[in-house]
């Protein structure tokens, strides 16, 4: 998606350690019409899944989410990071966090996700995986199906996509970075 792409190398800022911010446009102030945008190349690679529940994670897979549930006409459903005390029903798995660097449980009422969903997964990055791994178990736990997930942007050399795949789970990813080294932003064409 090249309208993402050149956003990226734009106003994307990059970090020792492997870190990418793109606060400026995705995950902190947001543009809703690349939100928009990245919703609508979503609803293209996607139609025709049989996807009936858009699935995320707080807080930043949240806005993307919408965009595809509202142009899918489909319900979003987020996985919450702290169980709240008036949930009840709940699934819930242990997600690290490598941007915080810690464990979070992250939990979804069973009134929500359930064996008759067909699940898109959507989130604002893909790099190790840890969310979609977690994600994936509490599709499992509910007994529903997963369709695929959407990444807006994937860390390829952080190989998340590896573990997904191998597990059978369909992956799109709309801008891949193949490395951040030297603080230099490499984008696959």
């Amino acid at each position: 998606m090249e309208l993402l792409r050149q956003r990226i190398l734009a106003e994307g800022k990059c970090f020792e350690g492997g870190i990418l911010k793109v606060d400026s446009f995705i995950n902190h102030q947001m543009d809703p019409q690349l939100m928009m945008a990245v919703a609508g190349e979503f609803m293209k690679r996607f139609t025709g899944a049989g996807v009936n529940k858009i699935l995320t994670i707080e807080a930043s897979g949240i806005a993307p989410a919408i965009m595809v549930g509202y142009l899918m006409k489909l319900p979003v459903v987020f996985a919450k990071k702290k169980k709240p005390s008036t949930m009840e029903n709940m699934l819930a798995t242990t997600v690290y966090s490598f941007t915080k660097r810690r464990d979070y449980d992250v939990c979804v009422c069973r009134d929500y996700l359930g064996k008759d969903d067909r699940v898109l997964f959507i989130d604002d990055f893909l790099a190790n995986g840890n969310a979609a791994r977690g994600i994936m178990d509490l599709v499992r736990q509910a007994g529903a199906e997963l369709a695929g997930m959407g990444f807006i942007i994937e860390k390829e050399f952080q190989h998340g996509r590896e573990a997904l795949t191998e597990a059978g789970v369909r992956v799109e990813s709309l801008a891949i970075i193949e490395s951040l080294d030297n603080c230099t932003i490499k984008i696959r064409q």
